[in-house]
């Protein structure tokens, strides 16, 4: 009797530490499934920031031809102003 108690006793042991190795396996697999799906939002947010760099160097790039044709307008508008100025003052003197 007493053999079969301890031997009870013993599987009794073994069962729950195995019902805990189960239960921490099922936490790691958990755990991945959690970095898993982290990292794929993380590429997910990387991919999106880049076609947002790539978006604005677009942007720049029109700005920049945009700002370059405002100024060649501008030129051409004081020199317009200017030459109408300067015809005005001619009629007025002569």
């Amino acid at each position: 009797m007493a053999s079969k108690d301890t031997d009870d006793q013993r599987l009794n042991r073994i069962e729950v530490k195995i019902d805990k190795l189960a239960e921490a396996m099922i936490s790691l697999a958990r755990t991945e499934e959690k970095i898993l799906s982290m990292e794929r939002e993380n590429q997910n947010h990387y991919d999106r920031m880049n076609r947002f760099s790539q978006k604005l160097d677009s942007i720049e790039i029109k700005v920049n031809e945009n700002a370059h044709t405002v100024s060649i307008i501008n030129r051409i508008s004081f020199i317009g102003v200017a030459a109408v100025l300067g015809a005005l003052i001619k009629m007025m003197w002569f």
